[in-house]
C-alpha cells in the first residue's frame, strides 16, 4: 500500500530529495515529436525558467536538474532555518509572487496591522510559511504551471503529468552524490550529449559555463553551491568540493561511454576514494538509480532506522542499500 508524501519527506532524516515527474502522453514533453516531427524543444526553456523562478520563492534549494524530452528531475534541498527567519511580510510577499492571497493579505502588504487584522491572518501567514517549504508545494507551482501551457499549446484538456511526482529521500552524502551525479548525466546515457559540457538544461552545464566564463570559481547562484567538505563551521551547501565534483562527472561520463565498449576504468577520482565507493557500485549508482531504490537511499542501517520513525513496516531497497553503500 502507497504511502502519504508525508511519511517519506522529514527533515529529522535529511533536507535533500530527488523529485522525478514524467509526462503521461505519448507526445513529448520536450525535444521532437518522431511520430509527428513537432519539435516541443522551447519547453525546456520554460521548465528551467520556472525552476529558478520557484527556487527565488521558496525555501527550497536546486542542488541538480535536468530537463529531459519526457520527464524532469531535480534534487532539492530544503532549508527551514531560513524559512524560519523570514518577516511575517516577506512571507506573505513571496506568496503573492506565485498566488493572489486574499483581501486580508492584500491590506497585511499595503500596511495594515491592526491587531484585529493580525489576529485573523497570522494563521494565514503560517501556513503560507510551511508550503514555501514544502516540496509538493515546490513540484505543483512547477507541474502545474507547465501543464497549462503545454495544455494550451497542444489545445487539449486532461492530464499532463502521469501523477503526482516521484520522491526520493536521500540520507547520506554517498545518497547526494550518486543521485546528483545520476541526475546531471542523464543526457549522456540517453545518447543525447556528449558530455556534460553540451549537456543542454542540466546543473552541470551551468556550472561549467559559470566557471567557464569568468575563469574562476565562481558558481551559479540559482544552483546550491558546493562548499568543501563537511566541517564544523560550513556554510550552507553541497559538502563537496566543487572541483571533485566536476572531475567526477567528467570521470563517469567517459566511462559510461567506456562501458558502451565493454571496458571501464578503476582510476577512483578521489571524492569517491574518501567515501569508498568501488568502480561497480559507482557504476550502478550513477546509471540506475531510480531502478536501484524507492522512497529512501543511503547507507542501511540509516535506511532501517528512518524506516522506523516512519512507522514502515518493511524496508524499501533495503538489499540494494546494502551492497551499493556497503
Amino acid at each position: 500500500m502507497a504511502k502519504p508524501r508525508s511519511t517519506l519527506v522529514s527533515l529529522d532524516a535529511t533536507p535533500y530529495y530527488h523529485c522525478v515527474s514524467r509526462c503521461v502522453r505519448r507526445a513529448f514533453l520536450c525535444g521532437e515529436d518522431q511520430y509527428t516531427g513537432q519539435s516541443y524543444e522551447h519547453r525546456r526553456e520554460w521548465i528551467q525558467t520556472r525552476l529558478f523562478e520557484l527556487a527565488s520563492v521558496f525555501s527550497i534549494d536546486i542542488c541538480a536538474y535536468a530537463v529531459m524530452s519526457n520527464h524532469v528531475h531535480s534534487v532539492l534541498h530544503i532549508d527551514a532555518e531560513v524559512a524560519s527567519q523570514w518577516t511575517d511580510s516577506e512571507v506573505v510577499a513571496r506568496w503573492h509572487r506565485l498566488f493572489a492571497g486574499n483581501v486580508s493579505s492584500e491590506k497585511f502588504l499595503a500596511g495594515d496591522r491592526s491587531s484585529a487584522l493580525m489576529a485573523f491572518l497570522q494563521p494565514t501567514i503560517d501556513e503560507y510559511r510551511r508550503r514555501l517549504q514544502d516540496i509538493s508545494w515546490f513540484n505543483r507551482c512547477l507541474n502545474e504551471q507547465i501543464a497549462r501551457k503545454a495544455n494550451a499549446e497542444d489545445d487539449c484538456t486532461g492530464r499532463f503529468w502521469e501523477g503526482r511526482f516521484k520522491c526520493q529521500a536521500l540520507l547520506d552524502q554517498k545518497a547526494l552524490l550518486s543521485c546528483m551525479a545520476y541526475v546531471d548525466l542523464n543526457p549522456i546515457r540517453a545518447s543525447i550529449a556528449d558530455t556534460p559540457e553540451t549537456s543542454e538544461f542540466t546543473s552541470i552545464k551551468d556550472r561549467i559555463e559559470q566557471i567557464s566564463s569568468i575563469s574562476s570559481t565562481t558558481q551559479p547562484n540559482h544552483l546550491l553551491p558546493f562548499v568543501g567538505d563537511e566541517r564544523l563551521d560550513m556554510l550552507v551547501g553541497i559538502p563537496f568540493k566543487l572541483k571533485d565534483y566536476l572531475e567526477l562527472i567528467e570521470w563517469t561520463g567517459r566511462s559510461i561511454r567506456d562501458i558502451q565498449r565493454g571496458s571501464m576504468s578503476d582510476s577512483l577520482p578521489t571524492i569517491l576514494d574518501r567515501l569508498h565507493i568501488q568502480p561497480k557500485q559507482w557504476q550502478q549508482l550513477s546509471q540506475k538509480f531510480e531502478a536501484n531504490f524507492k522512497s529512501f537511499v543511503g547507507d542501511a542501517i540509516a535506511v532501517k532506522e528512518n524506516c522506523a520513525r516512519q512507522g514502515y513496516k518493511r524496508t524499501p531497497s533495503i538489499g540494494n542499500c546494502r551492497v551499493l553503500f556497503s
